[in-house]
């Protein structure tokens, strides 16, 4: 059996999709799995044992630079890959109008959310198979209902990432995910500062990552503070470094869900999203989320109070910074004496 999944971005929905491909090999033994990912989160799927193909594409990319050859010459190219075999089954694990036309041109029998599951519901005109699977469970689980009810098989166990890196660092580092997407996940630099100086004073190396050059900037003003900055790494390079940390304290962001994929001891910080549909929960790994404000979660990319409302701000992260560092050492204690 050949299967093709399209899930293309981003890292927190990409990691969200291992699962459903371990499940795949467990349930149909000796299939054949190729994935079609953006190009910057395709450093993913290749840490995975049960991925034998990767076709990169990079429309985020191609927006800005349509106008150039080169960028047609690359759209030709994937789609000549995109169409190159036959699969038995082609599962858009998006639900867009643009992963259900991905998987419309590639060749074999197209299956995926149905129009009250899907998050585009125009794209499941587009599938032969249409399966709808409840919105208000988790993203993990949707993904793996979907992928039984396609494959015809049930899934019992709990999810297995599937993900394994070598070359791990010291076991004594501590890291800390500051960056995210949304303005409203942001959590105020002064707790990141504190967190660092916590996990200090209890003996532990404080790494911070940067991303983008906000990123950087903001990294550089937490590590000025004693954290060491990290270089730029590509996204394996820093997998295989969040592999060997003691810990991970995170944001809602894709890369502390790659911490949970990896099985470190993570504490993650929510505030505007739903930890029920995204949060980051296993052996080790625990999602806290403030309850003192009745508009969460508010799902929303920007805080409808300001600066000048809140003592705090955002208002959603009430947790303070030395109950966030209790609840890690208790994962990573737990962890020890597993």
């Amino acid at each position: 059996m050949k299967i093709l999944i399209v899930k293309l971005s981003s890292l927190g929905d990409v990691v969200h999709t291992l699962p459903l491909v371990t499940d795949i090999q467990r349930y149909h033994e000796g299939a054949l799995i190729h994935w079609v990912v953006e190009d910057e989160f395709s450093d993913i799927p290749t840490i995975h044992k049960g991925i034998s193909k990767i076709i990169k594409v990079a429309f985020r990319r191609w927006r800005r630079t349509w106008f150039y050859a080169h960028t047609w010459r690359e759209l030709w190219e994937f789609l000549r890959l995109l169409r190159s075999e036959r699969y038995d089954l082609i599962i858009d694990a998006q639900g867009l109008v643009k992963s259900a036309l991905v998987a419309s041109i590639a060749k074999g029998p197209t299956g995926g959310f149905g129009f009250y599951s899907s998050r585009e519901f125009v794209s499941s005109f587009l599938y032969q198979r249409r399966i709808n699977v409840n919105k208000g469970i988790h993203a993990i689980d949707r993904l793996r209902t979907l992928g039984a009810k396609l494959l015809h098989y049930r899934f019992s166990s709990g999810a297995d990432f599937g993900l394994f890196c070598s070359d791990q660092v010291s076991t004594k580092s501590i890291m800390l995910l500051h960056g995210t997407t949304w303005a409203s996940k942001f959590l105020p630099e002064e707790n990141w500062i504190r967190l660092s100086q916590l996990a200090e004073n209890d003996g532990f190396q404080v790494l911070i990552p940067s991303g983008n050059d906000s990123d950087f900037e903001r990294a550089c003003r937490i590590a000025s503070k004693g954290a060491d900055l990290l270089p730029r790494l590509s996204l394996n390079a820093l997998a295989k470094r969040i592999a060997g940390c003691a810990g991970i304290i995170t944001v809602d962001t894709g890369l502390g869900h790659l911490a949970q994929a990896l099985g470190v001891p993570t504490v993650a910080l929510f505030g505007p999203t739903d930890p029920n549909l995204t949060g980051i929960s296993g052996k080790y790994q625990l999602t806290l989320a403030s309850s003192n404000l009745p508009c969460i979660p508010c799902l929303k990319r920007d805080c409808k109070f300001s600066n000048d409302d809140c003592k705090l701000y955002p208002p959603c992260f009430a947790i303070t910074p030395e109950e966030t560092w209790k609840t890690l050492q208790k994962q990573i204690d737990i962890k020890s004496q597993a």
